[in-house]
């Protein structure tokens, strides 16, 4: 372990790692960015994907930049417009029409009952940030309209305003809330008014570094990166990865100061002793995000590479800067509790006392912890996944309201027809075939190219419900019936042996059907990955097993908690199709790290006492930092509810509540009561760690500390 402490060898040797590091970080933050990608689709599918091979397909007709935006017009009152209110609709045409693509906007419709006036404003979509402005500009022409009337601005172009304006300035949001809540948490924690900052210094320091990185990385390997989530969170991943491991070192730290004269011979061995489990948790973390480079949509390979980009620099952080950053300041950094020499150790009893009862009854402890962890699992009974189109922000933006006023007049799915590329000469045939599909409100031809032409089919649920995919389903089976009804194939796609049906709201259909495709892909691998790492750590095979099982079962537990909260307080319709899998990576890459800490301390202290006695030591040493850092990574991502997308409100309660498990219910009760019940076994089928001769540690004799 020399490489890891070089830095701490002397007060020269830490001032040129920190003055190196901060010239790297500053080489980093001067490298060009490359330009991004494309990315593969709108939805991030591959080709592969029905909708995709629409949105291809799309390209070849006359107009395909072109959406509309719906402007809807209601009573504030709720009832029927008045002849004054349709001459004020029909005035607003001449307005609209500098926004229309050829300055045509059609006359607008009147709902059957009267209560809502729709007028659709064809929009060029050629670039994202020209959408954002222009819907912008329109939303601000149609502010004088009279207060009798409200006017919403909805429809694809609308929503891409929105989900925009979602993430405009998330990322100053979500930095300042969480290095508040780390800041807190530290001081909390050392209870010392200088010593947190080193550790948040260090930790800010490779956030932002991180942020810059994947800047370049994630474009350079060919991905395209343009999501506010994938920043978010992986931006929350790395605050509390890295805050994780400053937690483990610097616990090591001030317990070796306590037998060290000298703050850099302890160093060094605290690097050396906590090396082997950061570097074995954070290439845990790693594996276990990779596996999202496996996934079928494009978001959740960004997220991989900024993820596993994250914690390797986390990992460099705790291991190279954050020590020469620590031995600058000396032992005074501690005050007011400074670890003198030979000093008592006040940390641990709590967690000695409670290692002390799970010994008593290791076999009462681990049903009882089993059970409590199935009974919370129950909570997931019932679940529900899949948001529509309006239930995907937790604060309601205009598009969302115009979408809801629209439904209670038109067919809810007017805000999103949804697209059927056939050929000219199939045209009739396919609008008659889509036309008589249950759930279709109604299907007309549309644009025609030279060899494609589309059929634009208005269902009457909501995009994104249970209704609406049942009837994607229906009208592909029914569309793909059609003789001679094929488009041209897609490069790379093969032939189809039927018309296609794309748009929106096909696309979020294949997207959840993607969700679940990832899952039963990467599930399994991740877990393989997991428990290979804890084999080559621990040197058998039980162990990992166990500690894998019992993720798991934390797991399952997280979500049926988590699902109790969405449900009956927090009042979530379902969950997110993409929650599951992201939920599951980050819990069992990140629960599995509190084990690692806990148990090769406890195989360290085994070669002295035992394997019973080494885990009751290590419960007792490791008790509080690793109690610290669960509650600190928690409280990180329960940061990300500050955004206000629903996806990432669920993901962060989800982990917040499992590392809450994995920290004070599987590490501190469930794992002890395993080891103490299993003895040596638990070590099978690798030798248990040799007791050395006289069953207890060698620990220098105290002489006079010289900082």
């Amino acid at each position: 372990m020399s490489v890891f402490t070089h830095v701490a060898r002397g007060r020269w040797a830490a001032w040129l790692t920190v003055v190196a590091t901060i010239v790297l970080g500053a080489a980093v933050f001067g490298l060009p960015k490359p330009d991004n990608p494309a990315p593969v689709s709108a939805t991030g599918l591959s080709d592969q994907w029905q909708s995709t091979q629409v949105e291809r397909l799309q390209e070849q007709l006359p107009a395909n930049d072109v959406q509309p935006a719906l402007v809807v017009v209601s009573r504030t009152d709720g009832g029927t417009l008045t002849t004054a209110d349709r001459e004020t609709v029909t005035g607003q045409i001449s307005e609209l029409r500098r926004f229309a693509v050829n300055g045509q906007v059609p006359p607008p419709q009147i709902a059957p009952d009267g209560s809502v006036a729709l007028i659709a404003v064809p929009l060029s979509i050629e670039g994202q940030e020209q959408t954002v402005e222009t819907v912008d500009e329109l939303r601000a022409a149609l502010a004088g309209t009279p207060a009798a009337l409200t006017v919403e601005v909805t429809g694809a172009p609308a929503f891409t305003t929105d989900l925009t304006r979602v993430f405009e300035g998330a990322d100053s949001t979500l930095l300042a809330v969480t290095a508040a809540v780390v800041a807190l948490l530290l001081l909390i924690t050392y209870r010392s008014p200088v010593l947190w900052m080193v550790p948040l210094a260090v930790v800010a320091a490779t956030e932002q570094l991180t942020l810059r990185a994947v800047e370049t990385i994630v474009p350079a390997v060919g991905i395209n990166l343009q999501s506010g989530a994938v920043t978010g969170i992986a931006s929350v991943l790395v605050f509390g990865a890295a805050t994780n491991y400053a937690l483990l070192l610097i616990a090591r730290y001030r317990e070796e100061l306590r037998r060290e004269a000298d703050r850099f011979a302890a160093m060094r061995t605290a690097v050396r002793r906590t090396a082997e489990p950061i570097l074995a948790s954070g290439s845990t973390v790693v594996l276990g995000v990779l596996t999202l480079l496996l996934s079928e949509q494009e978001n959740n390979r960004a997220l991989a590479v900024a993820c596993a980009t994250g914690v390797v620099l986390a990992m460099l952080s705790a291991l190279f800067v954050l020590p020469a950053a620590l031995v600058i300041f000396g032992r005074g950094l501690f005050w007011p509790f400074v670890p003198r020499l030979g000093s008592a150790v006040t940390e641990g009893r709590l967690w000695g006392r409670l290692g002390t009862v799970v010994l008593r009854r290791p076999a009462s402890v681990a049903v009882l912890a089993t059970l409590l962890l199935a009974g919370l699992a129950l909570g997931g009974l019932g679940i529900r996944t899949g948001l529509s189109e309006t239930e995907q922000f937790r604060v309601e933006p205009e598009a969302v309201a115009g979408a809801e006023t629209l439904a209670t007049a038109f067919p809810a799915g007017t805000t999103q027809p949804v697209a059927v590329l056939t050929t000219p000469t199939a045209v009739d045939a396919v609008t008659a075939a889509a036309a008589t599909v249950p759930g279709v409100a109604s299907a007309r031809p549309g644009s025609t190219g030279t060899t494609v032409a589309q059929v634009d089919v208005v269902l009457t649920a909501e995009p994104g419900t249970a209704a609406s995919d049942q009837t994607v389903r229906e009208l592909r089976r029914a569309v793909v019936a059609v003789p001679d009804s094929a488009p041209p194939a897609v490069d790379g796609a093969g032939p189809f042996e039927g018309a296609l049906v794309g748009g929106d709201v096909a696309a979020g259909y294949d997207t959840a059907e993607a969700n679940t495709m990832d899952l039963r892909l990467i599930l399994p691998i991740i877990l393989l990955l997991v428990a290979a790492v804890l084999a080559l750590l621990l040197r058998g095979l039980l162990a990992p097993v166990l500690l894998v099982l019992s993720v798991i079962a934390s797991f399952f537990a997280s979500l049926g908690a988590a699902w109790l909260l969405f449900d009956h307080v927090l009042d979530f319709p379902a969950l997110d199709s993409g929650v599951l899998l992201l939920a599951f990576v980050f819990l069992v890459a990140l629960g599995v790290d509190y084990n690692i800490f806990l148990v090769t301390r406890a195989r360290e202290d085994a070669r002295h006492t035992g394997t019973r006695d080494g885990m009751l030591s290590a419960l007792r040493v490791t008790g509080g930092v690793i109690t610290s850092a669960g509650v600190l990574l928690a409280a990180v991502f329960a940061v990300l509810g500050v955004l206000p997308l629903i996806l990432l409100t669920q993901i962060g309660v989800i982990v917040c509540i499992g590392v809450l498990l994995d920290t004070l219910l599987v590490r501190t009760v469930l794992v002890p009561a395993l080891v103490f019940l299993l003895g040596d076994r638990f070590w099978w089928p690798g030798r248990p760690p040799a007791v050395a001769h006289g069953g207890a540690s060698a620990i220098p004799a105290p002489v006079p500390a010289h900082d």
